[in-house]
């Protein structure tokens, strides 16, 4: 706003300039013809409106960046500290998730969050259609051999899925849902604690950009019809 108030403080200097100069050059008896000052007078509209469109257009650009800025910086340093006090804490706040997401991508093994995220939202399921395809849908996306988001499982742990997935349960995914989780708490946690993604947002700097392969489609219960999910967080 300061910068428009401005800009008409100049416009009204100039034209008081431009009045002097016509009256020396042209005699203060000459007038200007009625149609030589509709001309001159479209002329400087013309000039105003450009002008301050782009006057517009600058202060909207500055203020849409801040926005972006603001947006990417949302989560505050002491926020973030309470991620570092145990992966639980982590995985209960939904940025930390998303961070702790965009470090698994780096790594390429985002199928084990997306895994654990799709067990939390399986165990709310309550009918009994319901349970059976969203547990055929985990099963063959993420359990099967040469599933096409395949977690690390023992040959146990996959055996007793395979023989239970006929008849699922709401906890059919228990076992292997707390091997995954231990496997990132043990292994990824500790190496995110330590990555740049994790401290930029300790020390309160912008999301730096990274470069990451083609994110896989992540699971939805909208793969299959008539199937309502209850998932609360989705990333």
């Amino acid at each position: 706003m300061g910068t428009t108030l401005l800009f008409f403080s100049q416009l009204n200097m100039c034209e008081s300039k431009e009045k002097t100069f016509f009256k020396l050059m042209h005699g203060s008896g000459k007038e200007e013809t009625s149609k030589e000052a509709k001309i001159r007078a479209k002329e400087k509209r013309n000039r105003l409106s450009l002008l301050v469109q782009k006057l517009e257009f600058h202060e909207d650009t500055h203020s849409s960046r801040s926005g972006h800025l603001a947006k990417e910086t949302r989560v505050s340093p002491e926020e973030a500290v309470k991620w570092g006090e145990s992966f639980e804490k982590l995985l209960s706040h939904r940025d930390g998730l998303e961070a702790f997401t965009r470090f698994l991508k780096t790594e390429f093994s985002e199928e084990n969050i997306e895994f654990w995220i799709a067990c939390e939202d399986f165990k709310k399921s309550k009918e009994p259609q319901q349970i059976h395809l969203k547990a055929k849908a985990i099963y063959e996306k993420f359990i099967q051999t040469d599933a096409p988001q395949e977690v690390n499982l023992d040959f146990h742990t996959k055996d007793v899925i395979t023989k239970s997935i006929t008849q699922p349960t709401p906890h059919c995914f228990d076992a292997a849902q707390s091997r995954v989780y231990q496997l990132m708490e043990q292994d990824s946690y500790t190496r995110f604690l330590k990555s740049d993604i994790y401290l930029d947002l300790i020390e309160g700097r912008p999301k730096r950009p990274t470069n990451l392969r083609r994110r896989s489609r992540s699971f939805t219960c909208n793969e299959f019809q008539d199937v309502k999910s209850d998932v609360a967080i989705w990333l």
